[in-house]
């Protein structure tokens, strides 16, 4: 089966600074990825090339064989790092949205998640507190039948007691053969579900492996051998 990424000699440039650096990268399907690095590294930039948000300087990127563009964006859910949604809207103004837009939407699933997790779907995003409206934003990400889930920080100004749930939720709401590629700095709490990890510093890609070959060969967590080799 085709893999789902295919990054080959991928570089991305903003006004002369190299963000990503010849990236040679090749992701399966039904894999859960963790992409890890520092701060500026170039998670985020890898993301939008992979969601047609940025095109890349040179090099070339493939979502299931296709370039970025309308096609892919059927068939891949984004979350970025920072929310998007419009505060003036409620909850069910966005399930409708999400429901118009996509296909693959499954109201069902979303609002199923809404209420375990107590979240009151006639409310306006402004009265809601950042973790909210962050949960309320994955879980319309994760609602869609997708083939290829980009998660930028999916629970970053989550409260630690929602964390454990909202790991579940991206776990058991995807595809057997769907990819997760999730961005955090919280690794300790996200290995348990990885399957591969991806690390990549100044824009190079460091290590592409699975998890089981870090914890078989060096003998150590996801976190601890990422704070030896970034000396973090």
């Amino acid at each position: 089966m085709e893999p789902i990424l295919q990054c080959s000699s991928l570089c991305k440039n903003y006004s002369g600074k190299e963000a990503l650096k010849g990236i040679d990268l090749e992701i399966e399907r039904g894999r859960i990825v963790g992409l890890l690095g520092p701060n500026g590294s170039g998670k985020s930039t890898l993301m939008k090339l992979c969601n047609g948000l940025l095109t890349p300087t040179a090099g070339s990127i493939l979502i299931s064989g296709m370039q970025p563009g309308v096609e892919t964006k059927k068939i891949v859910s984004y979350l970025p790092e920072r929310t998007y949604l419009n505060d003036w809207m409620c909850v069910n103004d966005l399930l409708t949205t999400f429901e118009d837009f996509y296909e693959d939407f499954d109201k069902a699933r979303a609002l199923d998640m809404m209420q375990r997790l107590n979240i009151n779907t006639s409310a306006r995003l402004r009265t809601m507190s950042k973790g909210t409206k962050e949960k309320v934003q994955l879980i319309l990400v994760m609602s869609r039948r997708a083939e290829l889930y980009l998660l930028d920080e999916p629970i970053g100004g989550v409260d630690p007691a929602a964390r454990d749930y909202i790991l579940n939720t991206i776990i058991s709401n995807y595809d057997e053969n769907a990819t997760v590629i999730l961005s955090t700095h919280l690794i300790a709490d996200v290995e348990q579900i990885l399957d591969e990890v991806v690390f990549i510093s100044n824009g190079s890609l460091v290590l592409h492996t699975t998890v089981d070959e870090i914890r078989e060969h060096e003998g150590a967590s996801v976190d601890s051998y990422f704070r030896e080799v970034f000396k973090c």
